[in-house]
């Protein structure tokens, strides 16, 4: 059992947490004089999370009722959708509890508050790599997929799920720096540095083995298509590869977005393990690093619409369906019962 966690009165007569205090006090980030209110900034980028999280729910409604979608490929383009629009929900929370309320929280609570974006960062991790391992065996075999890949792939993705909640719940586990100053992280005052570094570590590896297998799909892409050069008649499995081909450009694009976004704050983590306590200026402006990654989340579902023919034209036809929903709805309540045919009729072309 732990030891009971010790509550002081702050000057705003509001309970704080001796835990929080200590280690934000300990390296630098404490601000007695926090506002209670919610920044201008603040509310800024809450309006993006909820950007954020309505289009890649949106992405995940046409993934789910587009039926040529139902495919393994775009199960894990919609597991990215998922982790994406976590990203935006933890993002939300993250700034509703931020400023004054930091101090308020019990350890446990910061944990969970911290580690869900890890816990999407993961996710987001997983499911490019899934990505990759998924195109490389079908440029690889050239073979659709069937009813066991597709069971496969939600073993994979669920995997992915699993790993993400244990890497991000190892700190609330017992991997943290409470009672361990030296060796709390500036960035996030209740980490080890060791657990940063091992996170870091991990995600950098696993994006330098994601583009080392799209650097080998692409030199298999290539070398078939010089062969191709030289057939007359297209097969059902030319056609095939064309698609994943397009398809794995629109990924490519996806994970060049991840990693520009992401980039800095891994670097900015790195010099955070490496920085003594109060030495290093920037790393108390972790938030506009953060707030870059959280954008990604943002981008993906704008790299699909541009880039993927399929996805924009399954995108599209939902949205004249959604305008058609609302237009019928806004006849309903607007027109007398008698007209209603003859105006719906007038009104349909002018939605197509």
């Amino acid at each position: 059992t732990s030891a009971p966690v010790k509550v002081v009165s702050s000057l705003a007569n509001t309970d704080v947490n001796y835990v929080i205090k200590e280690h934000y006090n300990y390296t630098g980030k404490l601000n007695e004089n926090a506002d209670s209110g919610i920044k201008v900034t603040s509310v800024v980028f809450i309006i993006i999370c909820c950007f954020i999280i309505l289009e890649n729910i949106f992405v995940l409604l046409t993934i789910w009722k587009t039926k040529k979608f139902h495919r393994p490929m775009y199960y894990f383009i919609g597991n990215l959708a998922l982790s994406d629009l976590l990203a935006g929900v933890a993002y939300t929370a993250n700034l509703l509890l931020s400023g004054h309320k930091t101090y308020s929280l019990t350890p446990s609570q910061w944990f969970v508050r911290e580690g869900s974006m890890f816990v999407a960062l993961s996710a987001s991790v997983f499911s490019l790599l899934a990505i990759a391992i998924e195109r490389y065996i079908t440029m690889l075999k050239m073979k659709l997929h069937n009813g066991s890949n597709s069971f496969r792939s939600f073993l994979l993705i669920s995997a992915c799920w699993v790993i993400s909640v244990i890497l991000g719940g190892l700190p609330i586990m017992g991997w943290n720096c409470i009672n361990l100053l030296s060796n709390c992280s500036t960035v996030l005052p209740l980490y080890h540095k060791h657990y940063i570094l091992f996170c870091t570590t991990v995600f950098t590896g696993l994006l330098l083995s994601i583009v080392v297998l799209y650097c080998r799909i692409y030199s298999m892409v290539r070398t078939r298509s010089r062969r191709l050069t030289f057939r007359k008649n297209i097969t059902k499995a030319t056609r095939s590869s064309e698609k994943s081909l397009a398809l794995l450009k629109t990924v490519i694009i996806v994970l060049s977005a991840f990693i520009a976004c992401w980039a800095p704050l891994f670097i900015l983590l790195l010099l955070d393990v490496g920085c003594k306590v109060k030495t290093c200026p920037i790393l108390y402006k972790a938030e506009y690093f953060l707030v870059l990654a959280v954008l990604n989340s943002a981008t993906n579902p704008i790299i699909y619409t541009l880039t993927n023919k399929e996805m924009r034209r399954a995108f599209i036809k939902i949205l004249g369906q959604s305008s058609e929903g609302w237009s019928s709805a806004g006849v309903n309540l607007t027109t007398p019962p008698t007209h209603r045919r003859r105006k719906a009729t007038i009104l349909k072309p002018s939605c197509l």
